[in-house]
């Protein structure tokens, strides 16, 4: 069965010469990058060469990076590490759409004397940046707003909310895993603190993420240990990974345009499609300011998780907007946060193109899935429901 891969923004293809780059890694240049002898020193230097590759990616200082093990570990040493460099501030403002490595540590956080701002978001996926502004106090330590939703891909004004926050005196982060190697960053214009990513949304493999430190950022280390990453994370580098990462941003940051243009016509050939060939169907979020690998569509009157196992019986991989939680079926905390139809919420699909899907591959979706909808619609009594009262 061929594999149609629409779910990039889970996890990417490693690409090939991701791989190349890193076997001899393995094997060959097999020495620590903190030893003192040549054969660790050799080594050391291949790694500050992936740091410059990344920081040439973010538009940043190759000093400012830090790499970790994910994106999780990026965002949770963001927050963690300014908290603890401000211990008189116990106020945290975050977002309702935030990933789970931000959402769950506010939670865990406001259970600890922390006070925790979560801000709402409009029917397009949108913040007010007024109300952004007014929750903004002397007791803020940091704020938290991701680039661009995972969910979604609705990309937030990050230059122009990172003003806000800075002339408020706050620390600002974003989370912009989905963000990095999609569209053009430019860390040396964009006021932001931190910032994190991870390698596996942008090819690289997984296990290997990084947190932007902006020069001069409090920051305390999440992760003690030795001297590596100027203190600032301890832990013997993961160097293939490192490696591999760097080779990684590279390839990004040459395919942006690409990402841009090739791909977003892809991703909108099949909006429309599925706009004109199956009713009731919404689009969710800002269709405007948004990723442009990203589609979340809601077919209403239909289960996401009976599209899915559908779709994958045929090898055609997407991702649902929906979590079984508990044993019963709830739609997700972005959809719910947006405001999205009881109807429409439970049926959400994200298909996530990255530069190796194809037109052909796109003509099989448009194919496939308007007689999967039709098919599960048949024996949907919320369907058959409004047939009834509609006829």
């Amino acid at each position: 069965m061929k594999v149609v891969y629409m779910d990039n923004n889970a996890t990417t293809r490693t690409a090939p010469e991701v791989v190349e780059a890193m076997l001899p890694y393995f094997s060959t240049y097999y020495g620590n990058p903190s030893s003192m002898h040549y054969f660790g020193g050799q080594v050391a230097k291949q790694v500050q060469e992936a740091r410059s590759q990344v920081a040439s990616l973010l538009g940043a200082d190759p000093s400012e990076i830090v790499f970790t093990s994910c994106g999780t570990e990026s965002d949770n040493a963001a927050l963690w590490g300014t908290l603890n460099s401000y211990p008189d501030k116990k106020h945290l403002i975050t977002t309702r759409v935030e990933h789970p490595a931000v959402l769950n540590l506010a939670a865990y956080l406001s259970k600890r004397g922390y006070r925790v701002t979560l801000l709402p978001v409009d029917r397009e996926g949108r913040l007010d940046l007024n109300q952004l502004a007014a929750a903004i106090t002397d007791e803020t330590a940091i704020v938290s707003v991701m680039w661009a939703n995972n969910e979604t891909g609705v990309r937030f004004p990050i230059e122009e909310i990172a003003e806000i926050v800075k002339s408020r005196g706050a620390v600002f982060h974003t989370d912009a895993v989905q963000a990095v190697g999609k569209i053009p960053i430019a860390m040396s214009r964009t006021p932001v603190d931190l910032l994190a990513f991870s390698g596996h949304k942008l090819h690289a493999p997984k296990g290997i993420g990084v947190l932007y430190i902006r020069r001069g950022t409090r920051f305390t280390p999440f992760v003690i240990g030795g001297h590596q990453e100027k203190g600032r994370r301890g832990g013997t580098e993961n160097v293939p990974y490192i490696i591999g990462l760097g080779q990684a941003c590279q390839l990004a940051q040459a395919h942006i345009n690409e990402e841009n243009q090739r791909v977003r016509n892809l991703r909108d050939r099949l909006e429309l499609g599925l706009l004109g060939r199956i009713p009731n169907v919404l689009i969710n979020g800002d269709r405007e300011h948004r990723l442009p690998n990203t589609l979340s569509v809601s077919f209403e009157y239909v289960e996401g998780e009976s599209i899915l196992m559908l779709l994958s019986n045929l090898g055609i991989c997407a991702s649902s907007g929906s979590a079984c939680t508990s044993g019963s079926l709830e739609p997700s905390h972005v959809l719910r946060a947006m405001g999205v139809p009881f109807t429409a919420a439970h049926g959400s699909i994200r298909f996530s193109l990255s530069v190796y899907n194809s037109e052909e591959e796109i003509e099989t979706v448009l194919k496939e899935l308007p007689p999967i909808i039709s098919r599960l619609r048949e024996i949907s009594p919320f369907w058959n429901k409004r047939t009834a009262e509609a006829g």
